[in-house]
């Protein structure tokens, strides 16, 4: 097949290959039972308060938190904190990564991955990888997640900070066009 002239210099190929992965970062993907009646998805089995998917995670905390339609929630990173996160599959969420460890083998690595969407799985986000989330879905997304180190409000003692919301560009939050 030939191009005409003026569409040569814009064409490329979509890009299919394994994109890179932030180090400390992984995905379990969860089994998902369905009946007739509703669902029922396992988010994890404890031993000790160490989730069998993740070992070295030792619960301390789980929270619940919403967002509204369309919102985006970034960035913020914890310098102990360790997040797993899970999204009910009738939502839709972006999240994406960026590893802003200094000297880390995937220094400044962006990884945006779509949660809920039909799909159950939990994603561990190691302290030092600044994380934020779009809701994309058309009605109030949920998200539940799990910490290893408690929350705390009082100044000195929290271990979240902020970077701003369009630290990799305000274009990250946008759907894929390709």
């Amino acid at each position: 097949m030939k191009l005409v002239n003026e569409l040569k210099s814009l064409f490329t190929f979509q890009d299919y290959g394994k994109r890179p992965q932030i180090d400390g970062v992984s995905v379990a993907v969860l089994r998902r039972s369905v009946e007739d009646g509703g669902s029922m998805t396992e988010l994890s089995r404890f031993t000790g308060g160490i989730p069998a998917a993740f070992p070295g995670f030792t619960l301390a905390q789980i929270n619940y938190s919403t967002i509204e339609p369309q919102v985006v929630k970034a960035f913020h990173l914890h310098h102990r904190q360790a997040d797993i996160w899970f999204v009910p599959p009738e939502d839709r969420i972006v999240l994406v990564l960026v590893d802003v460890r200094a000297g880390s083998p995937t220094e400044k690595i962006v990884t945006k991955m779509l949660l809920g969407d039909g799909q159950s799985s939990l994603v561990r986000i190691p302290p030092g990888v600044a994380h934020g989330c779009r809701n994309v879905g058309d009605k109030t997304a949920r998200i539940v997640y799990m910490t290893d180190v408690p929350f705390s409000a009082e100044a000195g003692a929290t271990d979240e900070g902020r970077l701003p919301w369009d630290l990799v560009g305000a274009e990250i939050w946008e759907p894929s066009k390709e």
